[in-house]
């Protein structure tokens, strides 16, 4: 019954074969590293570097079952992760939503103040979110956003090195050597319907070991809004020329003299304060 299985599994035994129920004592396996039983080795801080060796070289049979087991537990906890997750939304929040979870997350009760506020900052939400963060904390994270294409881009990556080994290997025109990228950095203001307007940054993707995505989500952070990436583009909602270049200089290690602000259609260089 279930008080004797639950016995069994607390106090060490196991049925014989034989067809009366009889105990048997089980002697447990204490880890030669840690000392404690091999089930709480896992359990330890040296598990990786003294517990799992010493297994692996005493015991190759049960380090084997082990590892199978764990492989298999974590193959059935991606899928469960993999089948939750929601589906990505087909666009980021619009200002209204931006605005609506903010305040759901923060003051639920000011939630129909929405409509409101938004005539009432109209030209200024840039304002309005830096103000809000400023006074409760970080704005919530648009779901739009939380998807990134990391996987996707160090396969590219991985092709990318694969084919250049490759050529190494060639002999003729195939073996030609490619000159390096130099680092060249663009930063736009577009202004779109009058009043709204947007920082676009160009470039962004010759500057070293960089992932695009992961400069947009620090640019979304930095100045309270959305930021997100179109082609080789980064587009941050908002006028921050000035602050966005300091930040490339500062942050993402681009020299001042790779840094140029187009002001009215002239190029002019990032002079770092």
């Amino acid at each position: 019954n279930d008080e004797t299985r639950r016995n069994i599994l607390v106090c060490g035994f196991l049925p014989s074969s034989s067809t009366t129920m009889s105990l048997e004592r089980i002697q447990p396996i204490y880890c030669g590293a840690c000392g404690m039983p091999l089930e709480y080795c896992d359990y330890g801080p040296d598990f990786e570097t003294h517990c799992n060796p010493w297994l692996k070289k005493n015991h190759p049979t049960l380090f084997k079952e082990y590892h199978r087991s764990v492989a298999a537990v974590d193959a059935a906890d991606a899928a469960d992760e993999q089948d939750d997750k929601p589906p990505r939304p087909s666009a980021p929040w619009t200002i209204e939503e931006r605005l609506t979870a903010f305040y759901e997350k923060y003051e639920p009760d000011k939630v129909g103040n929405v409509p409101s506020l938004l005539e009432k900052y109209t030209g200024k939400e840039d304002k309005l979110f830096v103000a809000l963060v400023k006074k409760y904390g970080d704005e919530p994270i648009d779901p739009y956003y939380e998807y990134d294409d990391d996987d996707e881009e160090e396969d590219f990556e991985e092709s990318i090195a694969e084919q250049t080994v490759d050529k190494k290997k060639r002999r003729g025109a195939g073996a030609k050597k490619t000159a390096k990228q130099d680092t060249r950095v663009v930063i736009q203001k577009i202004t779109r319907n009058r009043k709204k307007a947007t920082t676009v940054l160009v470039g962004m993707d010759t500057v070293p070991d960089l992932k695009l995505k992961d400069a947009a989500k620090s640019f979304a952070k930095r100045f309270a809004g959305s930021s997100s990436v179109k082609g080789k583009e980064i587009i941050i909602q908002g006028d921050h020329m000035d602050a966005v270049a300091q930040m490339v200089v500062s942050q993402f290690k681009v020299p001042g003299e790779s840094v140029y602000l187009d002001i009215d259609g002239d190029f002019v260089q990032f002079r770092s304060v």
